[in-house]
Parts: structure tokens; sequence; C-alpha cells
């Protein structure tokens, strides 16, 4: 995998091994970035469900001035520490194992907030709906902040179209994309 645009464009990360995870794409990568904006003047990032920190990475070559690294696997964790070593970003990162619900439950008691945040769970579990409302419950999100979430053709994303916006809604074979910007 490569990191598609800013200041690290073109350098390698390393993906997870295994059939745990899996890597979101450069051509999808690219068409979420261009429907969020191609870059961010700073802010903090939240990348749940990391895997190999990609999505979350991609960010901060963008502009985004730090980023929360969030995976329940020890050899995602792994793989993001190597991937934030490698490119100098140690010192504008944090990495956590953890259960997702319990990491948002830890960063709303530590008033952690959020400009970009991204949720790529596993397929079959069909958590969207509930990380969104965990994410507005908490307050884990800042105002105008956005939300990019990726899961599997067929699962249907509710969401409170009072305090969430609806940027982008498409569809790459057998992956959902949905944006949401967080309604001041």
């Amino acid at each position: 995998m490569r990191i598609v645009a800013g200041e690290l464009k073109g350098r390698r990360i390393e993906a997870m091994r295994g059939h745990n995870t899996r890597p979101t794409s450069d051509k999808i990568k690219e068409a979420i970035f261009n429907a969020m904006g191609q870059f961010f003047a700073g802010g903090m990032t939240l990348d749940l469900f990391a895997g190999s920190g990609n999505l979350g990475i991609e960010a901060m070559s963008r502009g985004m001035d730090t980023a929360v690294f969030i995976d329940a696997d020890h050899t995602a964790v792994k793989t993001i520490k190597h991937n934030i070593k490698t490119l100098g970003l140690e010192k504008q990162t944090e990495v956590y194992r953890n259960d997702a619900f319990k990491a948002l439950k830890v960063m709303a008691s530590k008033n952690m907030t959020f400009d970009v945040v991204f949720l790529d769970p596993p397929y079959d579990k069909k958590w969207m709906t509930k990380l969104l409302n965990e994410l507005l419950t908490l307050n884990l999100l800042n105002e105008g902040a956005l939300i990019l979430c990726e899961y599997g053709v067929g699962e249907e994303v509710a969401y409170d179209e009072s305090k969430l916006e609806e940027v982008k809604q498409a569809t790459y074979g057998a992956i959902g994309i949905q944006i949401f910007q967080r309604r001041d």
C-alpha cells in the first residue's frame, strides 16, 4: 500500500498480513478523500478498526495534525506502530489495542473530540448505526466533523438526520461508502 497524496505521497506502508482485514484500495481511498476534501487544515482524526492505519495515515499526510488509531487485534496494533515509526509520526499519534466501543467511552472520559473519523468495522458485524449513535451520544465529534463509513453492501445505515448530514454515498463492488458531516 502507498500514501496517495500530501506530504508523505508515494511512501509505502505495510499492510496487515492474513485474512482478518481488508485494506482500503488506493482507488477507493482516492475517491473517499476526493469526497471529503483533498486536504485538511489541521485537527484530530480517529481511525477506528484501523488495521494497518492506512486511512488515518493518509489523513495525516493530507494535513491532519494528530491521529488516534484503535484496533482490537494485536497484529494490527503492531503493524500500525511499525508504519507510524517508519514514517516518523510517533509524536503525532496514539495507538491503542482495545474494543471499539470501550475505546469510544475511554476517549469520551478524556474529553477527546475529533474532526475526521474513519469507521471500517468487520462487515459481518453490521455495527455502523450503533457506532454513529455512540459518536453522537458521547460527544466525540467537533463542529463540522466528517465521518467516513465503510461497510458491506446491503448493510442499512440509520442515522439522526438532525445531527448528521450525508455528504456522499457510493458503492464500489461489494463495498458501501457513506460520508457524513456533523450538523452545527
